[in-house]
């Protein structure tokens, strides 16, 4: 059973601008000096796996959401930034992506180096999970929307509170943003809020691939279609929520930018979601603490 508090896709898995990445937004180098080169591995293996079974789900199922596989290029604008990229090369490769270095990006804004991911991806992410619903629904799964988990009273079974009423499982895990209650993730995790807009372009020159610059804050670009109509999509101006009075600055500021590269037409869409930063650098997976083994935990996955 899924138990979804407002509906399917709404905030930020519908709002996610759906790159489909092998590396993070903590690069590899940072894994491995805080968790070692054999976890920097696992992580790469995992993030492969995780966009290999996205495309194996829209194989079986059949699902229509844009998908296609695309190069991620990460390239630097300084010396400083250089320096870090060749280390954020060297961590990848060793970890295990994919990764070569290039001469060219897909954006015009210049740069000093580049490299290329290779196997990234992108989607439409409303119409892949709206589909992935419908295919959980047919092989016999509930899925109720409007329904908030509230708590969970450590019987056995577990008896979870909800809006909706009380829900028996024998499991329970918690697949957002954070945990509902008092828990220790809520000290491990910060909420961030990003900014992103899709904008339409008065030459139809759409860059092909993903790109990051390497600002922190970053920002990131890419092309969507959707029914026929060519759509650049770039993101950024990314801060801790409630750090930043004026939100509509961060829009300006995101416009401004894309402005200042990009011939643009018009601005249909803008739009901002949050997301949790682990104090870390990587995800919280796995038994939440505090509560019976059988309690479960998916968050702090930042931008990722």
């Amino acid at each position: 059973m899924v138990a979804e508090a407002k509906n399917i896709g709404f905030g930020t898995s519908g709002g996610t601008t759906a790159h489909l990445n092998t590396f993070m937004d903590s690069p590899y180098n940072e894994i491995a000096k805080n968790f070692g080169e054999d976890n920097a591995r696992l992580v790469c293996t995992s993030a492969k796996q995780a966009v290999d079974l996205i495309q194996n789900n829209i194989k079986q199922y059949s699902i229509d959401c844009g998908f296609s596989e695309q190069q991620g290029y990460l390239f630097s604008q300084d010396e400083k930034q250089s320096k870090e990229l060749e280390e954020i090369f060297e961590a990848s490769k060793k970890a295990g992506c994919d990764v070569v270095y290039s001469d060219s990006i897909p954006v015009p804004v210049d740069f000093s180096k580049a490299v290329i991911f290779k196997k990234q991806a992108q989607f439409h992410p409303a119409r892949y999970l709206y589909s992935l619903a419908k295919a959980f629904e047919d092989a016999g799964g509930t899925l109720v929307q409007g329904c908030r988990i509230t708590g969970v009273e450590k019987n056995d079974p577990l008896e979870i509170e909800s809006d909706r009423g009380k829900i028996q499982a024998r499991s329970l895990i918690y697949a957002t943003h954070i945990p509902p209650g008092v828990n220790l993730l809520h000290f491990r995790c910060a909420p961030y809020r990003s900014y992103a807009m899709a904008v339409t372009l008065k030459s139809n020159n759409y860059p092909d691939g993903l790109a990051y610059d390497m600002y922190d804050p970053y920002h990131y670009y890419r092309t969507q279609e959707i029914d026929g109509e060519k759509y650049l999509i770039a993101g950024g101006e990314d801060h801790k929520t409630a750090h930043e009075k004026d939100t509509v600055a961060c829009f300006r500021r995101l416009e401004s930018h894309i402005n200042k590269f990009f011939d643009v037409d018009s601005i249909p869409f803008k739009w901002s979601s949050q997301y949790f930063e682990p104090t870390d650098g990587l995800p919280y997976i796995g038994h939440l603490p505090g509560n019976p083994d059988n309690v479960y935990v998916a968050t702090g996955f930042g931008g990722n």
